[in-house]
């Protein structure tokens, strides 16, 4: 699998450091090789040329579309480029890793899937998390039942950076280059991935949502405005055995105390799990026998593709990367094998169709049916 990246700042790199770790994975059915690099920035660039399988370097991502060379396209930019570069990739014959979100809008996403539909290339969006350990095992202890009467979902993830008045604007806090749902996009695919793939889809949003800072420097001596939303806090109604029940989402960047936290909870009348990034290594698992209790489970590194790792290690971001594109590639080669899967298009257009109902809640402040 020939790998191009379009977009070699932070995310590029770490696909490019696991491209270069791929060799842990134990007899994994694919080979991944990053070959092509696009950026706009010299000195990121110059990076990508430590890479020996790297054959091109380009400021113009039409160049990489058109090499032989690669095979399947990820594209790592700000928010307002994603459908050019999406349907560009497409239009090429190549596969596609596209990150999250799926277009600036629900517009642009249903354009990119129908597009994606149409042109018969895989294509998958990213969202890391559900591959580390205690996320698979939190899927696995909803998977086998044995909750009762489920009672309440939570699925969360919060930065604190934000927190900072003085922090320099960047793209994500302006409307024009991340998109009126702001850190929706930003962060709430990861939010959305795990409940969506458990069939756990809101019929019914109200969003709660903030700006807390509307300036910030420019980095020029002056001040910026942001007008994107900094936190989002959505209450949904799912349906779960003909049931309503109460599913919360929050995705924040001004989250005290969290620097990169992602979490989920399930929790019924007989029993519930939790896990959070905030603690790698531990599962709670919460019993109701004759007292209730909750039991701490200390976790190995069990991720869902086996690697050289001892299992007596605790994972990383860098794992649960690495995890993230050998489920791309294990699927796009028809070797899944039933395990957990990227997002699919119709799973990013979905998580659009919510974020979009979040913005007329908010607007209405109403519930507002999907």
């Amino acid at each position: 699998m020939r790998v191009g990246i379009i977009g070699g700042g932070l995310m590029g790199r770490e696909a490019a450091s696991a491209f270069g770790r791929w060799f842990v994975l134990e007899n994994f059915p694919v080979r991944a090789e990053l070959v092509a690099v696009c950026d706009l920035q010299d000195k990121l660039l110059d990076w990508f040329r430590q890479i020996p399988t790297v054959k091109l370097l380009t400021k113009d991502h039409r160049e990489l579309l058109a090499s032989a060379e690669v095979d399947v396209v990820y594209v790592a930019v700000p928010h307002n480029l994603h459908e050019r570069m999406y349907l560009d990739v497409l239009a090429a014959g190549k596969d596609l890793l596209a990150e999250k979100p799926f277009g600036i809008d629900l517009a642009a996403a249903r354009r990119i899937r129908d597009a994606a539909a149409a042109s018969g290339r895989f294509v998958r969006c990213s969202s890391e998390f559900p591959f580390l350990p205690g996320v698979q095992r939190a899927v696995q202890a909803f998977q086998a039942g044995g909750f009762g009467k489920l009672l309440e979902i939570h699925s969360c993830f919060w930065h604190a950076s934000d927190l900072d008045p003085t922090k320099a604007v960047n793209w994500k806090r302006q409307v024009k280059t991340c998109g009126e749902i702001g850190v929706m996009g930003d962060l709430g695919m990861h939010v959305v991935h795990v409940p969506f793939r458990l069939g756990l889809k809101p019929t019914r949003v109200y969003a709660q949502l903030q700006k807390i800072y509307t300036q910030r420097p420019d980095g020029k001596g002056g001040m910026a405005e942001c007008d994107t939303w900094d936190n989002a806090m959505l209450h949904c109604d799912v349906a779960v055995d003909g049931r309503e029940v109460p599913m919360r989402l929050e995705m924040k960047r001004l989250a005290p105390g969290a620097t990169n936290t992602w979490w989920v909870e399930f929790l019924g009348t007989d029993g519930g799990v939790r896990y959070s990034t905030a603690e790698p290594k531990t599962l709670w698992i919460f019993e109701r026998q004759k007292e209730q209790r909750w039991v701490r489970v200390d976790l190995g590194f069990q991720t869902p593709f086996p690697t050289i790792t001892g299992g007596i290690f605790e994972p990383g971001f860098p794992d649960c990367f690495l995890q993230m594109w050998a489920a791309y590639a294990a699927e796009r080669a028809g070797a899944l094998g039933g395990k957990f899967g990227c997002v699919t298009p119709d799973e990013a257009v979905a998580s659009h169709e919510v974020f979009a109902a979040a913005l007329e809640s908010h607007r209405t402040k109403a519930a507002v049916t999907l």
